[in-house]
């Protein structure tokens, strides 16, 4: 039998189909490469619209409003043996009524309604004028001091005076008094240093976030001090010279399934074993600093492993044929050139543990700690936690504090993140 010869009619019709296949292989990768845009699209989308709305709610925390006012250092109230004792606040109050030309009542109503205006760091401003010079009482002083929370938002334009009175905490007459010291030129806006130079207050113009970035900086020291070594021994132990069995697998399933575990069991492990049972001092950076240092302990051992793995074994091969031992062939060959992928990793797990917040809440970290602290024992707070208490606080001016927070929080984690990448790619060699 002669095969049957193909006439050109078959010729074309399995040629359009081979062209019909291609296409439509064509359009399923043109479909999954939109697919693929729409996605990081929509990731960059909702990520701008989360920058955006925590840049435009805590923007305004970075300056603030200062009334400077000439004070009349009255001797029949200043007190020359303790100032401290003197009610500034009430004596400037009464003094910028008698300027704007209001007579108070009885009560002092007017009074304390001006006093509502001025923070408490007025007395102390006053007061260490008087301390430092006790001449000056009976003359008339320029002093500066911040704004009340509510006088500050109000000149913030986060409150309006179209505001129905009974929902906001300035009266019409407050606000009249506001515009006109804005007006005689006693009201100044300057970039709010405080909100970096001091610790937490009960009173929102006067916290600052310098307490709280050096209880996480004390913290992540000591993450850093016992993590890391650990870890990176850890890994190469186990890469390099643990023997291939079934402990060995057991081990390295379970250091896994730790990488995995929610950090708020850390932080219950952290309260039974450190404080609990070890009596450590509750709220302390190293308390806190020993509950991340469990927790990046898996994220290192997992990215030391993975480095060392992509070392190539020519190189181990190469060490051992010259004659080095094998401690000699993994510290001063293998691991060297895995330490890119080490500190990326290390830096990474060490961003992750500032972010954290749940281990720091168990431990102690979520009551009001004012001060700075000096030592490792002290009871402070950090960035997380003091986010989690200012945006519970019921003074609004504190949410746009949280916000600024936050900010300073990212900044943070963007700079680890952004030098683990450098890192990574300045000492990176390809194989």
């Amino acid at each position: 039998m002669t095969d049957a010869t193909p006439t050109s009619a078959d010729s074309n019709a399995r040629t359009d189909r081979l062209r019909a296949g291609l296409k439509r292989r064509y359009a399923r990768e043109g479909r999954f490469k939109l697919y693929g845009l729409l996605a990081i699209a929509v990731a960059v989308g909702f990520l701008l619209l989360l920058l955006g709305r925590i840049i435009e709610q805590g923007h305004t925390a970075f300056y603030a409003h200062t009334l400077t006012t000439p004070v009349y250092m009255d001797p029949a109230r200043v007190d020359r043996a303790y100032p401290q004792g003197t009610n500034f606040e009430l004596l400037v109050a009464e003094q910028q009524l008698a300027r704007f030309g209001i007579t108070d009542d009885a009560a002092g109503t007017k009074a304390l309604a001006m006093r509502s205006l001025f923070s408490s760091e007025l007395k102390f401003v006053a007061a260490e004028r008087v301390a430092s010079n006790p001449n000056v009482i009976g003359q008339t002083l320029p002093i500066a001091a911040p704004l009340s929370d509510d006088a500050d938002l109000y000149f913030k334009g986060e409150i309006s005076r179209d505001t129905p009175q009974d929902q906001r905490r300035l009266t019409n007459e407050q606000i009249d008094w506001l515009d006109r010291m804005q007006a005689s030129g006693n009201v100044s806006s300057h970039f709010n240093t405080g909100l970096f130079t001091k610790g937490d207050s009960t009173e929102p113009e006067l916290a600052g976030v310098l307490g709280a970035i050096v209880g996480s900086a004390l913290m992540l020291m000591i993450t850093a001090v016992i993590a890391i070594p650990l870890g990176v021994g850890a890994a190469v132990y186990l890469e390099e010279f643990a023997p291939r069995g079934r402990l060995t697998d057991l081990i390295e399933v379970n250091i896994n399934n730790l990488a995995a575990v929610p950090s708020i069991i850390y932080g219950l492990l952290g309260l039974t074993l450190f404080i609990n049972w070890m009596h450590l001092p509750r709220a302390s950076p190293l308390v806190g600093g020993l509950v991340l240092a469990l927790m990046a302990l898996p994220t290192i051992i997992i990215a030391t492993r993975s480095s060392l793995k992509a070392v190539p074994p020519s190189i181990r091969e190469a060490a051992l044929a010259m004659g080095a031992s094998k401690t000699q062939t993994v510290f001063q060959h293998t691991l060297p050139l895995a330490m890119p992928g080490v500190m990326t990793g290390s830096i990474i797990s060490m961003a992750h543990a500032l972010g954290e917040t749940a281990p720091l809440l168990l431990i102690g970290m979520v009551s009001f700690i004012p001060g700075i602290p000096t030592s490792i024992v002290e009871p402070t707070g950090a960035l997380p936690s003091l986010v989690y208490i200012w945006e519970n606080a019921s003074e609004r001016a504190f949410h746009e504090r949280t916000a600024a927070a936050i900010l300073v929080l990212l900044t943070f984690m963007i700079i680890m993140n952004a030098a683990a990448i450098i890192l990574r790619r300045r000492f990176e060699r390809r194989w």
